[in-house]
Order: C-alpha cells, then structure tokens, then sequence
C-alpha cells in the first residue's frame, strides 16, 4: 500500500489526538462540522438545481449547437477553433458537462491533435464560473455579485484565448 493511503485516515486521527489532548469534544465538532455541511448543502442547492436545469434545457432545446454557429466568426477572429466552442459555452456552467465535451471532442479528433490539446488546455485553465459564484456567494448570503461575474467571465475568456494560443504554438 501507498502512503497516500493513510494520509487522510492519519490526519484525522492526528487532529483526533490533538483534541484530545486540549480535552476537547471530537465526538461533538464533528457534529457540528456535519450540521453545518447539511445547512450550506440546503443553502446552495436551488442554485445548482437551477443551473444544471437551464443547461440542460440549452442542449436539448438545440439553442447551444445555434449559439456555436452564431460565435464562429467572433472565436476565429480570437483564435479559438469553432470545434471548441460548445466546451466554451459550457465550461462556466457545469464542469461535468464540459468534461463530457472534452471526452467528444478528443474521441473525435484526437488528444494528440490541436482541438485535443485546445480542449485539454481549456478544461484546465477555466472555472465553472456560475457554479462557483452560486456556490461561495450562496454559502456567504451574498446576493448581489456585482462585478464579479463580468470579471470572471473575462478571465474565462482569457484562459480559452490563451489556451487555443498554446495548443497552436505548443
């Protein structure tokens, strides 16, 4: 067996001794760490709910296959290949949709290949932007998200840009 098997089993029973020893209730902030878990899982649920549904509802209505024919022009003129850009349009809503349309797109044309390379550089480069606001802004009650939204749909695109950049000089 690896070490990395015992690594998290050994640091709760680490942190288990260390409580002990400060004759702290490891039986009781464990429950409490598990009571507010539960809390923020109602807290942001409905927002995941919503985006994976209005996700959903774009693939299967057809609006995502108009909407990459429409920005074709646009990603050209920005260098990123137009056979990325579904993983574009989903990336900032679901990471487990885009993972699935990075797995098509290097199942058709390769991982070796530059849409291959493009996709992979992508997905590691990018957030899930609107699961990640929903989430921590959710979680802190923030209700207005003011400019983060914009910001961080820039840096999406930076890191598309960027990783179409790489993959065509790389």
């Amino acid at each position: 067996m690896a070490v990395t098997d015992y690594l998290v089993p050994g640091l709760l029973l680490l942190a288990a001794c260390a409580a002990l020893r400060k004759k702290q209730d490891v039986y009781g902030a464990l429950q409490e760490g598990g009571q507010n878990g539960l809390r923020l899982v109602f807290t942001v649920l409905p927002a995941l709910v919503m985006l994976l549904t209005a996700l959903e509802l774009l693939r299967q209505s057809g609006a995502l296959e108009a909407l990459t024919r429409l920005l074709t022009p646009a990603a050209r003129l920005v260098g990123i290949p137009a056979q990325t850009l579904p993983l574009v349009l989903v990336r900032p809503f679901s990471g487990s949709a885009a993972l699935a349309v990075g797995a098509d797109l290097m199942g058709t044309y390769g991982p070796d290949s530059r849409i291959g390379r493009t996709a992979a550089i992508m997905l590691g480069s990018t957030e899930t932007t609107f699961y990640t606001i929903s989430v921590y802004f959710g979680a802190a009650g923030i209700k207005k998200t003011r400019y983060a939204v914009p910001a961080a749909l820039i840096a999406d695109l930076a890191g598309f840009a960027s990783a179409a950049l790489f993959a065509r000089i790389l």
